[in-house]
């Protein structure tokens, strides 16, 4: 989760202000958090709390926590359709294949103890709002990456697995013509591919960023996974805390010690 938050703090301030190269300063006054965070973040919450429930009871919780979040932090980048959704007395999916999907079920990836569960609560993660084949099948595979990811898969065997899902992109021969896009299968390949040409964790988000596109979300979906495979800096997560209000860092603590 935290690589998720630090990807879409630094990205904040080129989603539509594109920097197409990687000597950028990580962290600026004028970054913030996202939608991308309270989402992640709530979806943390909603899973933490219902381990071992049913998936109608998941759903449940999954909803109750993106509708008690995105009130709680309006303004924060939403999609017209899910800002509706958020304050919506009957909330119900609306087909979206956006990335919204993949952006925020890290949590699912940490949380499951096989890749079957990993791919199954990344599922469920998306389907309040994103229940498009393509917004399931982004947030399926983005967890499991993740789930395979911490569990020490080499980053050759993740890339064969992501290659049989998407298209991945050089993002050098991309980074001059790479469009602002929304879906989850124009921000994937994308995504994917930052994590995969990196060597770092830090160096993900730098190849994320410099793609161009919707970029707070790519960062942190490469952020998401980079995360399980190589960490995150401590020196850059405090950095990246600082822009998060105490509610918001409590239940980041609270999802680490469950993780311990």
């Amino acid at each position: 989760m935290k690589g998720v938050i630090i990807g879409d703090i630094v990205g904040s301030i080129y989603e539509f202000d594109n920097y197409r190269a990687e000597d950028f300063p990580l962290f600026r006054e004028d970054c913030f958090f996202t939608d991308d965070t309270v989402m992640t973040i709530a979806v943390a919450e909603a899973l933490m709390n219902t381990r071992g429930d049913s998936d109608v009871q998941i759903l449940a919780a999954l909803t109750e926590k993106m509708q008690f979040y995105g009130r709680r932090y309006p303004n924060r980048g939403y999609g017209a359709r899910f800002g509706e959704w958020i304050n919506s007395d009957t909330p119900r999916p609306y087909g979206s294949w956006g990335n919204g999907a993949p952006m925020r079920c890290s949590a699912a990836g940490w949380l499951a103890s096989s890749v079957e569960e990993a791919r199954h609560l990344g599922s469920l993660t998306a389907m309040p709002t994103h229940n498009h084949p393509e917004g399931i099948k982004a947030a399926a595979l983005t967890a499991e990456l993740i789930f395979r990811a911490r569990k020490g898969e080499d980053i050759a065997a993740l890339r064969e697995r992501a290659a049989r899902e998407y298209n991945l992109p050089e993002i050098d021969k991309i980074r001059s013509t790479y469009r602002f896009d929304v879906s989850s299968q124009g921000t994937m390949p994308v995504a994917l591919s930052a994590f995969f040409e990196s060597t770092s964790f830090e160096g993900a988000i730098r190849k994320a960023i410099s793609a161009g596109g919707d970029s707070d979300t790519i960062a942190a979906i490469a952020g998401g996974i980079a995360e399980a495979y190589y960490g995150v800096p401590d020196s850059i997560w405090q950095q990246a805390a600082g822009y998060l209000d105490p509610k918001l860092l409590a239940v980041v603590e609270e999802f680490y010690k469950i993780l311990k």
